[in-house]
Parts: C-alpha cells; sequence; structure tokens
C-alpha cells in the first residue's frame, strides 16, 4: 500500500496532514495508483500539487480530469475532482446515499469510516478516464 514519493513537495505535504486523516488519504493515494495501473488508456500518472493539495493528473494520455486529496476544515477529509466535470454527479446518481458529497466537486469522508473500496475505485477510474468518453 505504500508507494514511494516522487516529489518531496508532495511528501511534505502528506506529512502535514492531521494524524487522523493521514491514513485515510495514503489509502486514497494507493487507490489512486492502483486503479490507474489497472485502467487501460491511463498511462503514467503524475503526482504533483496543484493549490496545496495532492493531486493526480494524466499527462501522457490526457484521459482523465485531475483528481485531488485534501484535509476538510470541520474534520475529515476528501477526494476532488474538477467541478465542470460530470464525474461527481454521475457516480452520485449511481449511490445516492453512500458518500457525502459537496456539490459537483467532491467526496467527504469522516476519519473514522472505512473506505468503500471497489465503489472507490468505480469513482477514481471514472475519473481518469473522464476526457475518453
Amino acid at each position: 500500500m505504500s508507494r514511494p514519493f516522487d516529489d518531496p513537495n508532495v511528501e511534505r505535504a502528506f506529512s502535514a496532514f492531521p494524524d487522523q486523516v493521514k491514513n485515510g488519504l495514503l489509502h486514497l493515494r494507493a487507490l489512486i495508483f492502483d486503479v490507474a495501473a489497472q485502467t487501460e488508456g491511463v498511462g503514467r500518472l503524475e503526482e504533483t500539487l496543484k493549490w496545496g493539495q495532492p493531486a493526480y493528473l494524466t499527462p501522457e494520455t490526457k484521459s482523465g480530469t485531475t483528481i485531488r486529496l485534501g484535509c476538510l476544515k470541520a474534520g475529515g477529509f476528501a477526494i476532488y475532482v474538477h467541478c465542470q466535470t460530470s464525474v461527481v454527479s454521475e457516480f452520485q446518481a449511481l449511490f445516492p446515499n453512500d458518500f457525502h458529497y459537496e456539490g459537483n466537486r467532491a467526496i467527504h469522508f469522516a476519519t473514522a469510516v472505512d473506505l468503500p473500496v471497489e465503489k472507490l475505485e468505480l469513482f477514481i477510474a471514472r475519473a481518469l478516464t473522464y476526457h475518453r468518453r
């Protein structure tokens, strides 16, 4: 589950997250890399910072929209996509009551909640292939 960081700035960003959300964010990070590796046409992922948050891009294939990970001010953490995509709204149509959504841009998680891995893999795959549809 632990993948080394290529960018020391991203590693510092993860180190700065509060302990109560860090494991959840690291789990999401691992899922993003796993799904990218298993999804045809995604290609290499670039891990960088956007707005100070870890961000995941598909620079070679340009198959996906950017995914970001972040900490919530009110507690918990989130996975974000660009708000002008339909990724969150389509996912919400599939799973209307399974997640806490923030408009068209994010899914929120409480610190103590186990992540629903299979559903999140679908969300991540849809984000990483958004421009191929």
